[in-house]
């Protein structure tokens, strides 16, 4: 199906910002394990993985639009030195995709493409309500207890 080229730009254009959250979760995820905060490992793993999949649904459908996938671009990816830096980082990219999703989601409103606005719908329900909640949350949770109670948490 010959899709709307400003849609196939707008989607690559989001799977930079998927692929740039899915490197900077696999980098800290991995920085966690080598510290031993084994949860956090587990949680932002997941999180890698569930970017996986939002970059997997976004080729799909540029490739069903009849687009290419560009996998070659990424934006810069912001790795931290530590705990609450790294947190942040992944937030802000959570909040860049956030925006960009939305902005995405109006594109496809007003060029009545709702099959890809759907989509797009289960991007923003994990990135928002899952991801940038439990990012926010956490860095909460170093406010309130203090980071080295927080880090005896995360072992």
């Amino acid at each position: 199906m010959k899709g709307n080229p400003t849609i196939i730009s707008a989607l690559n254009e989001l799977l930079a910002n998927e692929l740039t959250a899915m490197d900077q979760y696999f980098i800290h995820s991995r920085m966690y394990e080598d510290w031993g905060l084994n949860k956090l490992y587990e949680r932002i793993d997941h999180e890698f993985d569930d970017e996986k999949e939002h970059a997997s649904l976004l080729i799909q459908r540029i490739l069903f639009l009849e687009g290419t996938p560009d996998m070659t671009k990424r934006d810069p990816i912001k790795v931290g030195t530590d705990v609450p830096s790294m947190l942040q980082n992944d937030l802000e990219v959570e909040i860049a995709v956030d925006n960009l999703l939305k902005q995405t989601m109006a594109l496809c409103e007003q060029e009545k493409d709702f099959v890809t606005r759907g989509m797009l719908q289960k991007l923003i329900d994990d990135t928002e309500m899952d991801h940038a909640y439990w990012l926010e949350q956490q860095l909460g949770l170093i406010d309130k207890l203090g980071l080295e109670n927080y880090l005896l948490s995360q072992v």
